[in-house]
């Protein structure tokens, strides 16, 4: 690849391997028309009831489909809950990714406290505060209280991510390279999907295994690799968006003078330092006991997500095109909505 015919799409596909299953859920169709039916046009429809071009930009990115690559033997009642998760991640992403730092930091406490069962939904004054509260309803349907509250630290290491990468964009200033990895492990939202494999086996693991340092390596090192996937795929969106100065490309790029090919190559070293290290761990898991078969089976789960997510990412054009979703537009439709709401 010279720098003249230089292309991400093709480097994504060709050099980032992973030597892992991929398996589709097969109740994928039947909650992504859930997704577009119930929630999109439905419960969620007074967000962008007057821009039905975006709806179906949002039914196009295919959430359920997303899902069904990290979640492949849930069953549809499991399911749901993940796809819901799916969605309002998106819509959560879109929808702040121009705000004000300071702004986050409301969002970020009512919608911990709507997960932990501490507000309502109408108390929150949240726009996305009805999905939290619906997700929190059906997590509760299959996992204990205290899977729920770990389930929702991820999501407020999410919102720390997200804030901290409102930072630099506002100030215009590049992190480090550490440091960029260090925000985009949390701001990826990777971390509460991984919580929620006790959903789709139905096995509840102790906290002690939980808090074990080589499954919170195995979790950070999966985060890691689909963030450095990520960054390369979205590369020119975020150079569209003025979203640079947290995109790790972009930072390896400032930092170290290189153009965008070698800074992608760099990411991919990167990628593949992780990769090796996470297979490592896998194949020499600590003796858990009585649990081993369900931490192996949990790791394994864990390895389809990122296999699962190169596979069903490089089709969608979400994430391979520069024309998915405008933020200011997003802003705007999300001002609208509420002030007609109010009305």
């Amino acid at each position: 690849m010279s720098n003249e015919n230089f292309n991400t799409l093709e480097l994504l596909r060709n050099h980032f391997r992973y030597p892992f299953p991929t398996l589709k859920n097969p109740n994928a169709e039947q909650l992504q028309e859930i997704t577009e039916k119930q929630w999109i046009d439905g419960e969620y429809l007074w967000l962008y009831e007057q821009n039905p071009d975006l709806r179906k930009k949002y039914k196009k990115t295919k959430t359920a489909h997303i899902a069904a690559q990290w979640f492949p033997t849930a069953s549809p009642e499991r399911f749901k809950p993940i796809c819901r998760l799916m969605l309002w991640t998106l819509y959560n992403d879109d929808l702040y990714e121009e705000s004000e730092p300071e702004d986050i930091g409301h969002i970020h406490a009512q919608s911990i406290a709507i997960l932990n069962g501490e507000i309502s939904a109408e108390d929150s004054g949240i726009p996305l505060g009805p999905m939290l509260a619906a997700l929190r309803q059906e997590l509760l349907q299959f996992i204990p209280q205290e899977s729920v509250f770990r389930f929702t630290k991820m999501i407020s290491k999410y919102f720390t991510g997200l804030e901290t990468e409102l930072k630099y964009k506002k100030n215009k200033a590049y992190p480090s390279v550490s440091e960029c990895i260090a925000l985009r492990e949390n701001s990826i939202c990777l971390y509460p999907f991984l919580q929620l494999t006790e959903l789709e086996t139905g096995i509840i693991l102790p906290k002690e295994i939980h808090e074990h340092p080589v499954i919170i390596r195995l979790q950070t090192l999966a985060c890691h690799l689909v963030t450095f996937f990520n960054e390369v795929q979205s590369v020119l969106k975020d150079e569209a968006t003025d979203s640079i100065y947290y995109n790790i490309v972009k930072v390896i790029q400032h930092e170290r003078q290189m153009s965008l090919k070698e800074a992608c190559l760099e990411d991919l070293r990167l990628h593949n330092e992780d990769l090796k290290e996470f297979i490592e761990l896998q194949a020499s898991l600590p003796d858990f006991g009585i649990w081993q078969d369900a931490v192996v089976n949990w790791v394994h789960y864990m390895s389809m997500v990122l296999s699962g997510w190169k596979n069903i990412s490089t089709q969608l054009d979400r994430y391979n095109k520069t024309e998915f979703p405008s933020a200011l537009e997003l802003k705007e439709r999300l001002s609208q909505s509420q002030t007609q709401k109010e009305i």
